[in-house]
């Protein structure tokens, strides 16, 4: 049994040897190389960790400090999340139930205070309690006082974990709210299998980050395991921007301006989050709709979907002074997709023929009934000639006076055929395109 050993221990103490005395020893040299090689295995081990929930983990407890850590939608949607920060001076409620959770991160998300002199401002943490297994990741110091990086499922290392954050939680409202989600998913002995798919996920993102030299065989396309560390070095730090974000806004005293300034960052990083997420999925699934990964086609309110999407829709084209109008059918059926996937890959259109109809142009979206299927047609207009979409490998095009990247054509379709859905584009010469989406209809619970 790990000993907490006082109310300011740090994590990294969990992974010491007992009585050992710390003494900081070699070059400068040496020691940022140790310091580097824990930050990489860090940086690789968020990257597993994420692989590993999304594949076992529907729900669970994340606490991280002294910054978000995990960037993922998808969890940060279904997962309960605490923040330990510097300097936090406000409260927020958690949830009673959990719902619908297309857009609930900040209701999920829970702020807590450490003080300035607190050690654990100088270490980076990540707590993962899940109905199958719990774990332990910390980038912080060695018995010498050097950089490392260590980790543990031993469900009394993490029950210890928890002790030593427990000891922060000043105010009981939190400690209350944390304990009552703990008591859902309280550490058990996990399965090797858990162990050891992270041992392999991290071994892998480790030696898929190595500095090898140059090899003269040619390169295989799309590469998806540098995508996918591309794609967390990217989410990862917009996630952390636009979760404090979220956190900002909550509080009375901001003025409209700054207010403003807000919902546009946030936007601007769920924007990015969500492209980056599509372009990974598109790269996993590769040109053919053969593999679906983390697809779920459930009965879907496709009500609240555009409950959610349309104002965001409305955003960007203000954004780009594009008119738009939505038009919608009094009653809207049910329809059978992944519900989260949806809704980016129908902002991602939206966006994408934002960015294309000139400055003060126009966009109409119908949605009408055809049979067994729901039609959502988008008409915009001519695409502005000066803004020449170019190819970038197999997978993206990309529009060189902007600078925006997006998904090309046929990976988009094989996107929406995994949903469940299809897309037809038709051209009008000297007029635009229309973008039909054909939606599958939930007979059975419609």
């Amino acid at each position: 049994m790990v000993v907490v050993n006082g109310s300011m221990s740090k994590l990294s103490e969990l992974f010491l040897p007992h009585n050992q005395t710390k003494t900081t020893i070699g070059t400068q040299d040496w020691m940022d190389k140790r310091r580097y090689g824990a930050q990489k295995q860090w940086r690789t081990a968020i990257a597993s960790l994420e692989q590993l929930l999304i594949t076992h983990a529907r729900e669970g407890l994340i606490l991280s400090g002294p910054v978000p850590v995990l960037a993922h939608t998808q969890l940060l949607q279904n997962f309960y999340t605490g923040i330990f920060t510097p300097s936090a001076s406000y409260r927020y409620q958690l949830p009673t139930t959990t719902g619908d959770f297309l857009d609930t991160v900040p209701d999920k998300t829970l702020e807590l205070p450490l003080l300035a002199e607190d050690p654990l401002i100088n270490e980076q943490f990540c707590l993962v309690f899940t109905p199958d297994f719990s774990v332990l990741m910390v980038l912080g110091e060695d018995e010498w006082g050097l950089s490392a990086f260590n980790f543990s499922f031993a469900p009394e290392t993490t029950l210890s974990a928890w002790k030593i954050l427990q000891s922060r939680l000043t105010v009981d409202h939190y400690q209350g709210k944390l304990e009552d989600i703990l008591g859902q998913f309280p550490p058990s002995e996990p399965s090797y299998k858990f162990v050891s798919e992270f041992s392999r996920h991290l071994l892998n993102n480790i030696s898929d980050h190595d500095d090898l030299p140059p090899v003269t065989t040619p390169p295989q396309a799309p590469d998806i395991e540098l995508l996918q560390a591309l794609s967390h070095e990217i989410r990862t730090p917009l996630t952390t921007i636009r979760t404090m974000t979220r956190l900002l806004l909550k509080r009375a005293s901001l003025t409209a301006d700054v207010v403003k300034c807000l919902e546009v960052i946030d936007q601007e990083c769920t924007e990015q989050i969500n492209r980056m997420e599509l372009i990974l999925k598109a790269a996993e699934m590769g040109t053919t709709p053969s593999q679906e990964p983390g697809i779920q086609l459930v009965p879907t309110s496709i009500e609240q979907v555009f409950q959610q999407s349309i104002p965001h829709w409305q955003k960007q084209a203000k954004r780009r002074n594009v008119e738009l109008d939505v038009v919608l059918p009094q009653n809207l059926p049910q329809i059978t997709s992944d519900p989260r996937m949806l809704n980016q890959m129908l902002t991602g259109l939206m966006e994408k023929c934002t960015r294309n109809v000139p400055t003060g142009g126009h966009i109409r979206v119908q949605v009408t009934t055809a049979g067994h299927q729901l039609k959502l047609q988008v008409y915009s207009e001519a695409h502005a000639t000066t803004n020449p979409l170019k190819a970038l490998g197999q997978l993206l095009m990309f529009q060189p006076e902007t600078g925006s990247v997006s998904l090309n054509l046929d990976v988009t379709k094989n996107l929406f055929n995994a949903l469940g859905c299809k897309l037809v584009v038709r051209q009008r010469p000297h007029e635009g395109e229309i973008m039909t989406v054909f939606l599958p209809l939930d007979n059975e619970h419609g």
